[in-house]
């Protein structure tokens, strides 16, 4: 059984303070994997089911994860800004988990949970090994799609938020890697052990 460290950790982003949590292993230095909050307006934070199950399913198999709450969530300072400066709070949680001594940054990954997977697409470059999307919502948004890097797109079957059916045709027209889970809505009650476990396989392949 893997053994794991998790500690409370604060970061800057400018002049604001952002919190997050991290979970290291015991072989160190490890891959890390940034992972990305829900909509702060509708309750969104670093406490959410998708991003712990990602969190968890990561550091089981022997990565270091970072999740975080963005601007004007929980004790992180500011007020959220209509992802603009949520742009620079992934980039600087990146920079944050990658200068630990503890962390790979030659073996970085990005993931993100609908709103936060709109933040991690927009941020997505060559310099990431592997970028994951959770239904993100492109039924309302469009979506950044010149990423740089190895993506996977992720949704369940019954998320009107995440079209089954627009995920499919982006993913083919990108060439990346597509999940679509059965049964699964936008909010992945009940699923979260699958996507955890889809998550951790795919940066195991990208991020090893």
């Amino acid at each position: 059984m893997i053994q794991l460290t998790t500690r409370s950790l604060t970061f800057p982003c400018g002049d604001l303070t952002l919190e997050g949590a991290v979970y290291l292993p015991e072989s160190t230095p490890a891959p890390g994997v940034v992972v990305c909050h829900p909509h702060p307006l509708y309750g969104g934070d670093m406490e959410n089911n998708v991003v712990l199950a990602a969190c968890r399913a990561l550091a089981g198999r022997g990565f270091a994860a970072l999740r975080f709450n963005f601007r004007g969530v929980g004790r992180s300072d500011g007020a959220f800004d209509q992802g603009q400066g949520e742009r620079d709070d992934v980039r600087a949680a990146l920079a944050y988990l990658g200068a630990l001594p503890e962390v790979d940054e030659q073996r970085m990954g990005l993931a993100g949970y609908s709103f936060g997977a709109m933040m991690a697409a927009e941020v997505a470059s060559a310099a990431l090994r592997a970028l994951a999307l959770v239904s993100p919502p492109i039924a309302h948004s469009d979506l950044r799609v010149d990423w740089g890097c190895p993506a996977l797109l992720l949704g369940g079957e019954q998320d009107p938020i995440a079209p089954a059916d627009r995920l499919r045709a982006l993913a083919e027209a990108r060439g990346v890697e597509l999940r679509i889970i059965s049964g699964a809505d936008h909010f992945w009650w009940g699923f979260e052990e699958e996507l955890g476990g889809t998550l951790a396989d795919f940066f195991q392949r990208h991020l090893r």
